[in-house]
């Protein structure tokens, strides 16, 4: 609108026209004197240009306009040339469009209708109510009465009765204040109909549109914001961004949100670090000097306000930014000395010698602030290592490998220490990130060390005990120290060696023999120790290898001690002999075998004939050799220089054998030097032993057939144990029999038995009488007298009064008369028909009588 902003001014009322095409009232109208009338002009596309001439008229009322009253002026639908268009304000009353004209000719023409324009409604209004909108009437009601109606949401619709109309004056109404931010607008549709009920005009479009009003203040969603910025950052970096929503119409000034900084705190470096974009809410810096060693945190009030951020007309709503300055490797770190010392004595490991403090002021425990040491000079052979504390950030100068006080009294090192992260772009190292370290070497009294160890010798065997093997000294490494060594022996097994004590010179004192238990491979060892007399006395250890050299000093001996031969002479019978020698080559194999040529049977029966360098083969000689056990002795000799030889005893037994050559068991036997007779007795014995097995084999199956067939001494009808005893018929049941149950019922009184005379007594209660005496059983009775022991007893039970149960029926309880329980004589077996029990006659003679009685038997 080219007339935005302008003031129209008619007496007392004043107007102004929004960019949107609405004209507010500027202050108050309290009646104007005829309608007020200006000229609005519109800008369009391809710079068109159109006026139109707007008429205002306060609507018949007294009551006086306040200001903020809006008239909007809108876009009609234009017809015929589009370079026209026209402006039509909202008319008080409303028309139903006429369809159709007849001419006196016939012909029917459309009447150009009018676009009815929406109706702007403010929200939030305060009455009263019900409050007119527009008229709706039809051209008809000069001719007929009409009824008008709306329909839609808000009318007959959820939310119902929110708009109403006078069906008679065809007057709409809105009937409670509306609220833009839960309903923005609504469609409704106008009705006019006779008394009939019969449609008299098409329904005609009505759009109300709530017109929103500032009645939301912008809200954050946080309360508190957090963001972060890079101490040193350069003017114009961004820090965060906050963002406020308002529920009103955001295309109006009531929702659009301006955002401005209250306050900073600290003010330090200067009050205003931060700046914020009125209309995006990005904080970004306006200021150089941000340091997080002096400023780490700013809090800032940002306040968000409506209209544009007009402090006059918009509401407002405050958060807090918390904006935390981030570290930044800005501060190198520091030595706090310009040297440091310490000592380390010599030979020792792991062990902190000196401690270096370094001060860095960037944040604790970063990798800002994190130091590394490195040793860049003074220790060529990686003595020291320098590790950082994690706690403290000292570092902790460590010993990682053994110094030596007589090569390297002190070392003069230069440490520089640096962080984890490197210095920020700009910032320079500091001339104290660099210290020497001086180290001084304590000498301690080390162990004499034995130079060549272990120290290994070679000697034959069979060295006499007085030899002296060598001289095995030891050396102290403590040059600056006059100090002896004396020796001793540590360890000695065969105990064959003896040390001087003052120059370690070995002597045997006994004869070395390489086939001793204690020679592993050819190899005797030995440990000495040296002791130094320095204070505290210290010690070291050294092993001697002695490599003894084999010497033939070992005669062979045969192998096997025993064997067995058939006693008569077969082509492959023969007895594979060999030899053992303790020694080595060149000592031992090849062997030689031969017979002794006295006795001369040995040579006359045996043979011994040469298989390779270790085996041979003892034969017969002769066709046949009499059974029995032969002591047959060889003469082995080995290839030592010179060699020696053994007469070895082989035992052999001469058997008679089967087809396959294996000694049978009579030869065997025969082999071992028993003759014929006492063949035959061992026979003989073993018959023996295998009758008196049979015969008691054959008396225990006989005892217990006899056990089985053994006939009771008593009637096998009253034999108790393989028998089902029958003690008592009760015939047919309780109808089969006339009982008188009142002989079963305790009486109602008892004077009938105290009344008894005496000498009557009761026979269902114990008598008051002494008892009888019944036989005493004796200790060891005799089998013959149990019979009458009992007959006597049976007759003093008879004859007791006072033995239960005293011949009569007792009477434990007494439930009362008419019992509600029936007979159980009703009560049958479950079983019907006859079962089948000749399985009975397999179970063996103990179901014998259940067989007779019930499976199909004579009756007896």
């Amino acid at each position: 609108m080219e007339n935005e902003g302008v003031v129209f001014q008619s007496g007392d009322a004043r107007f102004s026209v929004g960019t949107d095409g609405s004209i507010y009232t500027q202050r108050e109208v309290a009646g104007l004197s005829g309608p007020v009338q200006f000229t609005v002009t519109a800008s369009g596309p391809h710079t068109h240009v159109w006026e139109t001439t707007v008429k205002l008229a306060l609507m018949g009322q007294p009551t006086p306009s306040p200001p903020g009253n809006q008239v909007t002026i809108s876009f009609c639908s234009y017809i015929g040339n589009p370079s026209h268009l026209i402006f039509q304000a909202p008319p008080t009353i409303i028309m139903f469009p006429r369809q159709r004209e007849t001419s006196s000719k016939g012909l029917r023409r459309q009447k150009r209708d009018w676009v009815i324009p929406p109706i702007n409604v403010p929200e939030n209004s305060r009455g009263p109510f019900p409050q007119m909108l527009v008229s709706i009437r039809s051209d008809q009601d000069r001719n007929i009465s009409i009824r008008y109606s709306i329909t839609g949401v808000g009318a007959d619709q959820p939310p119902n009765e929110v708009f109403s109309i006078d069906p008679v004056a065809g007057k709409m109404f809105v009937t409670k204040p509306l609220d833009r931010e839960r309903r923005s607008s609504y469609h409704l549709r106008a009705h006019a109909v006779n008394m009939n009920g019969e449609r008299v005009e098409s329904p005609i479009d009505l759009y109300i549109y709530v017109i929103d009003m500032n009645d939301n203040r912008p809200e954050f969603k946080n309360q508190v914001y957090n963001g972060s910025v890079d101490e040193g950052s350069k003017p114009g970096t961004f820090v965060m961004h906050l963002a406020a929503f308002d529920n009103d119409d955001n295309t109006t000034a009531n929702g659009m949100v301006r955002y401005r900084i209250l306050s900073q705190t600290p003010h330090s470096p200067i009050p205003n670090m931060f700046t914020i974009n009125s209309e995006t809410g990005d904080i970004v810096t306006v200021a150089a000097g941000l340091d997080r060693e002096k400023v780490s945190q700013y809090s800032i009030i940002v306040q968000a306000t409506d209209m544009e951020g007009n402090l006059n007309f918009g509401l407002s709503n405050t958060a807090t930014a918390i904006i935390s300055v981030t570290d930044i490797n800005d501060n190198p770190p520091e030595l706090t000395s310009r040297t440091f010392s310490g000592e380390v004595p010599e030979n020792r490991v792991n062990v902190v010698v000196a401690n270096l403090t370094v001060i860095d002021r960037d944040q604790p425990h970063s990798p800002n602030w994190n130091a590394v040491y490195r040793i860049i000079s003074g220790d060529p052979i990686g003595h020291f290592t320098i590790i950082t504390d994690q706690h403290t950030n000292d570092g902790m100068v460590t010993v990682v490998k053994p110094v030596d006080f007589e090569q390297n009294r002190a070392f003069m090192l230069t440490v520089v220490v640096n962080n984890q992260a490197p210095l920020a772009s700009g910032i320079q190292s500091s001339l104290q990130s660099t210290s020497g370290v001086t180290i001084s070497v304590v000498d301690i009294n080390e162990p004499p060390y034995f130079p060549t160890n272990p120290k290994s010798i070679r000697f034959e065997e069979g060295v006499p005990a007085g030899t002296s093997l060598t001289t095995f000294s030891a050396s102290d490494p403590d040059r600056f120290m006059q100090q002896s060594i004396r020796y001793s022996k540590l360890a000695d097994p065969a105990d064959w060696l003896s040390i001087n004590n003052t120059n370690g010179q070995i002597i045997t004192t006994a004869t070395l023999d390489r086939e001793s238990i204690y020679v592993k491979n050819n190899i005797y060892e030995a440990t000495f120790l040296a002791v130094d007399n320095g204070f505290p006395m210290a010690s070291g250890t050294g092993t001697l290898q002695i490599y003894l050299i084999d010497v033939n000093d070992n005669a062979p001996s045969l192998l096997p001690r025993e064997s067995q031969i058939c006693e008569r002479i077969n082509r492959n019978a023969g007895i594979n002999i060999t030899a053992a020698d303790a020694d080595t080559d060149p000592n031992v194999g090849p062997f030689v075998f031969e017979l002794p040529t006295f006795p001369a049977s040995i040579r006359r029966n045996w043979t011994v004939s040469r298989l390779n360098g270790d085996y041979a083969r003892l034969s017969l000689r002769t066709q046949y050799l009499e059974p029995g056990v032969y002591e047959v002795p060889v003469i082995v000799t080995d290839s030592g220089n010179p060699p020696l030889s053994n007469r070895s005893i082989i035992k052999v037994k001469v058997c008679p054998c089967d087809e396959n050559g294996d000694c049978t068991l009579v030869g065997a036997v025969a082999a071992a030097g028993l003759g014929t007779g006492a063949i035959i007795a061992i026979l003989i014995c073993i018959i023996i032993l295998l009758s008196m097995v049979l015969v008691f084999v054959l008396w225990m199956k006989r005892r217990e057939k006899e056990r089985q067939t053994k006939q009771l001494l008593i009637d096998p009808e009253d034999d108790v144990r393989d028998n089902i005893l029958k003690y008592d018929e009760e015939g047919g049941g309780e109808e089969d029999q006339d009982y008188d149950l009142s002989q079963l019922q305790q009486p109602d009184s008892l004077e009938h038995i105290i009344s008894k005379p005496p000498g009557v007594r009761r026979v269902d209660e114990r008598p008051i009488i002494p008892e009888s005496q019944y036989p005493i059983r004796p200790v060891v009775p005799h089998p013959g007298d149990i019979g009458d022991f009992i007959n006597e007893g049976l007759r003093a039970a008879d004859n007791d009064p006072t033995a239960p149960p005293y011949d009569s029926l007792l009477v434990f309880d007494y439930e009362g008369s008419g019992s509600t329980v029936g007979s159980v004589s009703s009560l049958n077996s479950s079983s019907t028909g006859d079962q089948d029990y000749d399985y009975l006659n397999d179970w063996g003679p103990r179901f014998k009588k259940l067989a007779d009685m019930y499976g199909g038997g004579d009756d007896e």
